[in-house]
């Protein structure tokens, strides 16, 4: 990539030398267009018969440089001037080198001012020899001159410096600038290109130094850029930009597609990380479903816990409550429900004064009840074998219940 760079800038300094900004037909590409055209007045004109050409941007090896307008003789009586033009195609601005002809040809829209607006040119025109000025957009006020006119120009504020591209001037040729193209031309004269050779030598110049506003923005006289007759920028026609800048956009441009593609992977990622917490909900939703298969095998006493609901009795109440807390923390408190059921059971074999000795029991019991393991609760059941009298409790919860309704 530098060797491929630096024969670049040879290629470039070659142009330069034969003709910087194609005068000659030779052409230059860069890869980001020029800064926009200074704000500058017009120096009076010097002679008759001298036509104005406007400043424009030329390119060398240190980057853009502006190139001042000024005034010139024309190579011969009817031909005019049609500025050069920055133009965007095939990925870079490419220079079109100005030409004299009969007609102004396309320039690209370019507003370059006194006269040249975009189209055409309203600075004068040829008649019988003789080149007449629009004193409205001509500063001829230093020379005696005869062939003077006055003719509104309409002020055009737009500064930038060429066609096409993000931010370029949106502006096609018209058929009669299609067919001026075509017309004999003549190159530029030797005093434009040496004023134009002149003005890429001068440090002053290069838009990195002056940021768009050149101190010699126009002359009077061409390759003359001190004395009477010079005069400077007013100011830049837009914010300067420097080339770094175009590169970091360039840059920006294209890295965010890799960026672009690089997020998605990452969200997926992301995505995927909670996956194993979903495993662990799994264990969790599989751990109630494991705690209940001991508790089926002790479920088998459930009969005795609808042996005890028709007997409604407070102790029974407060037995089922008690379960109720144990098995929030840990499902093998569980398997303590059938101590509760024998406490149940009791009470509906025994009499009553039996009645109060299984509900002082299940007290007695209850604090070992989280240490206990289930093996107490197969002891009991032969404990209430022996009471066999079915028909007693049913008579007794009924005498029980008798005081709650009242």
């Amino acid at each position: 990539m530098r060797i491929i760079r630096s024969v670049r800038w040879v290629v470039l300094g070659l142009m330069l030398v034969v003709s910087v900004s194609s005068f000659a037909g030779v052409f230059i590409s860069v890869g980001f267009g020029p800064p926009a055209l200074p704000v500058y007045v017009q120096p009076p004109c010097p002679q008759v018969g001298f036509i104005w050409t406007p400043g424009y941007w030329g390119y060398g090896p240190e980057g853009y440089f502006w190139v001042p307008g000024t005034w010139v003789a024309a190579p011969q009586p009817g031909v005019l001037w049609t500025p050069g033009y920055w133009g965007w195609g095939g990925g870079v601005y490419a220079w079109h080198g100005g030409y004299w002809g009969p007609t102004i040809g396309f320039y690209g829209g370019v507003n370059y001012g006194f006269g040249y607006g975009g189209v055409g040119y309203e600075g004068g025109y040829w008649r019988g020899g003789a080149f007449y000025y629009n004193r409205s957009v001509n500063n001829v006020t230093s020379i005696h001159v005869t062939n003077v006119y006055n003719k509104t120009v309409i002020v055009n504020n737009n500064h930038v410096a060429f066609n096409g591209g993000e931010g370029g001037i949106q502006a096609h040729a018209t058929p009669a600038e299609e067919a001026a193209a075509h017309e004999r031309h003549i190159e530029a004269t030797q005093e434009q290109t040496k004023h134009e050779t002149a003005a890429a030598s001068n440090r002053q110049l290069l838009a990195s130094v002056n940021h768009g506003k050149p101190a010699i923005a126009a002359t009077a006289r061409p390759g003359v850029f001190s004395g009477h007759g010079v005069v400077a920028a007013k100011a830049v026609g837009a914010p300067y930009k420097p080339p770094a800048a175009h590169a970091a956009e360039a840059k920006a441009a294209t890295a965010p597609k890799p960026a672009n593609n690089a997020h998605p992977a990452a969200a997926t990622t992301h995505n995927n990380v909670p996956r194993p917490p979903s495993a662990t909900n799994k264990e969790a939703t599989a751990k109630p479903a494991s705690t209940p298969r001991p508790t089926t095998a002790e479920h088998s006493t459930t009969p005795t816990h609808n042996v005890p609901r028709p007997p409604s009795s407070s102790t029974n109440k407060e037995a089922a409550a008690k379960p109720a807390s144990t098995p929030r923390p840990a499902p093998a408190e569980h398997t303590a429900a059938p101590v509760h059921n024998e406490a149940a059971a009791r009470p509906a074999t025994a009499p009553k004064p039996a009645a109060p000795h299984p509900s002082s029991a299940p007290h007695q019991s209850a604090p070992p009840h989280p240490a206990a393991a289930p093996h107490p609760a197969a002891a009991p059941h032969p404990a209430a074998a022996p009471h066999a009298a079915p028909a007693h409790p049913a008579e007794k919860p009924r005498e029980e219940a008798h005081p709650k309704g009242r």
